[in-house]
């Protein structure tokens, strides 16, 4: 398998993961789903709905694959999705936290780009 569709493989199946933990404790007016956009590399973790009479449209996780490395937009989870990447073997240097500018970028243990 070459590394692009293991990279897909890997966010799909992260993604996933957390859907099914926030299935197990459901707030009926939300509903919660994972968009994957594989032919542009987009992978979102979205919730939609009401709570206490107010729209909610909120995404907790964004993130994109370009160039080989997943480039980290959103990151709203307690652990951090970067932790789970490096749990599935994701060597540091494919993975950017585009969240931080790019002169901070440099700052971190990740890739600056």
């Amino acid at each position: 398998m070459d590394k692009l569709t293991n990279y897909r493989n890997i966010i799909k199946h992260i993604l996933s993961t957390r859907l099914e933990r926030k299935g197990s404790n459901p707030q009926p007016e939300i509903e919660d789903f994972m968009i994957a956009d594989e032919a542009r590399d987009h992978y979102l973790l979205f919730s939609l709905g009401w709570w206490e009479r107010k729209r909610i449209r909120n995404f907790s996780i964004y993130l994109r694959i370009v160039d080989g490395k997943f480039w980290i937009e959103h990151d709203l989870t307690e652990a951090g999705i970067a932790t789970e990447l490096l749990e599935t073997g994701v060597p540091k240097e494919d993975i950017v936290l585009a969240f931080h500018a790019p002169e901070l970028r440099e700052l971190t243990e990740f890739a600056a780009a």
